[in-house]
């Protein structure tokens, strides 16, 4: 969105140190690296001062700088003529009451993503399934930008006419969604799912249902919460909420709003499927890979169905929704084997999910290169047994990297060379998939491997 310095001041409640009210800047961001030309860069404070790094923000054109301490006058000095200086006490205060006053721009709906697994997935073919007639201009960060800083960027960031935003937010204890609402004020809520997922630092899984639920408190009486019908701590959520309740799921049983069933992989495990609403039936396909991916391709039909899309029109639409990197992507190697590259992070719930579909491929080899499944908490060594026990039961050949828990039943390395001597030449007859959380940057892996 395009703001004047002036009205930057205003919204942060901070100073003009250096430069003119009236220039306009347009989008943020808080790496200098990846700044867009004419924008506003946030020196926000954290492992390493962004304050370091403004004159690398304001060679690579940054139309404005936001500081939380006086610019030395070297500092000064390299900076190019009409960057705007603006003082703040806190630059990630500052950066969140942006995000608050780009909301209030917004007129349409704000759809707000949570869940324990899927959330980036979700995130990306919900944009999908709303672009279209219904809302010319649509917007969602083509990140995983879900904490308190990723939000406000992604509202700050939309464009001036959007229509629609997507908001994908994440948490790591209790709160965290909370002061995401006040930020983003979502008119939709999405729960994905409630899964043992950061119980490290949420305590239980009854604690992780607590925090993603405070997405369904946020919501207006005029909203609409979009639930898993087959996740119970998901759809115990409608008490929690004035607005109306949309569910989906597979099972029958619970009744949901969207049901999704005849799953069916090609071989790209790419998934075709049926959704039903109200009685009518659509067939859809994807280009994102796993049956996992029906499903949520269901969620952001019904988000869209929620958000005013004809249902129709939504699952037309969200057949062209790709993904985020590094999610679920398939790629064949020189000599013909395929490579899955879902590296982006990893829980029991998608750790599963990737085991499937490396499972539903065609191959005489299958091999899982795994990491760690970080923040478990106690039940950390418990699934990371479970989960070696059950590939190995498939016929599955598991390779650790740096992650001991995995335990006997598995051959472990120490670093991705090794890894990938170990898995060898990826032939027409081998598939391989790729997992673990992010800490474990096994993405490189798959890079090795498809360029063999």
């Amino acid at each position: 969105m395009r703001f004047s310095v002036g009205e930057l001041v205003d919204a942060m409640g901070g100073h003009l140190d250096h430069g003119d009210v009236d220039v306009d800047v347009e989008g943020a961001g808080i790496d200098s690296r990846e700044l867009q030309a004419g924008s506003v860069f946030f020196a926000l404070v954290a492992e390493r001062d962004g304050h370091d790094f403004v004159p690398a923000a304001a060679a690579a054109g940054a139309g404005a700088v936001v500081v939380s301490r006086p610019l030395t006058v070297d500092e000064r000095q390299g900076l190019p003529v009409g960057v705007a200086v603006v003082r703040v006490d806190d630059t990630e205060k500052a950066l969140a009451a942006l995000g608050r006053a780009a909301r209030s721009r917004i007129d349409g709906p704000v759809i707000g993503i949570t869940g324990s697994v899927g959330k980036t997935s979700v995130k990306d073919l919900t944009k999908a399934a709303c672009t279209g007639p219904t809302f010319g201009s649509v917007w969602a960060a083509d990140k995983s930008f879900n904490n308190e800083i990723g939000v406000p960027l992604t509202l700050i960031n939309s464009p001036d006419d959007v229509q629609l935003v997507v908001v994908e937010m994440g948490a790591r204890g209790i709160g965290h969604i909370k002061y995401l609402c006040e930020v983003a004020r979502p008119t939709i809520g999405v729960v994905t799912t409630v899964a043992l997922v950061h119980s490290e630092l949420f305590g239980s899984i009854e604690e992780v249902a607590r925090g993603k639920g405070e997405l369904i408190e946020s919501l207006p009486t005029d909203g609409a919460a979009v639930l898993n019908a087959d996740n119970a701590h998901v759809s115990a959520m409608a008490e929690r909420t004035s607005a109306s309740v949309l569910t989906f799921g597979e099972s029958e049983d619970g009744e949901p709003t969207f049901t999704v069933s005849d799953i069916q992989l090609d071989a790209e495990l790419k998934p075709t499927f049926v959704v039903t609403f109200e009685g009518q039936s659509n067939h859809v396909s994807l280009e994102a890979r796993g049956a996992h991916m029906a499903v949520n391709a269901t969620t952001a039909i019904a988000a869209a169905v929620a958000a005013g899309v004809a249902f129709e029109d939504a699952c037309r639409q969200v057949a062209a929704g790709g993904l985020s990197p590094w999610r679920m992507e398939v790629s064949r190697t020189p000599t013909g084997g395929v490579v899955i590259n879902d590296a982006y992070n990893a829980n029991p719930t998608s750790m599963r999910a990737a085991l499937e579909a490396l499972i539903a491929l065609p191959a005489a080899r299958r091999v899982a290169v795994v990491g760690e499944m970080a923040e478990l908490g106690t039940e950390g060594e418990r699934e990371h047994l479970a989960i070696s026990q059950e590939a190995v039961d498939a016929g599955i050949e598991v390779i650790a990297v740096a992650s001991p828990a995995y335990g006997p039943l598995v051959r472990h390395v120490d670093d991705l060379d090794q890894a990938a001597e170990l898995v060898g030449v990826v032939g027409d007859d081998t598939a391989v998939v790729i997992k673990a959380s992010r800490v474990a940057e096994l993405e490189r892996l798959a890079a090795k491997l498809v360029g063999q």
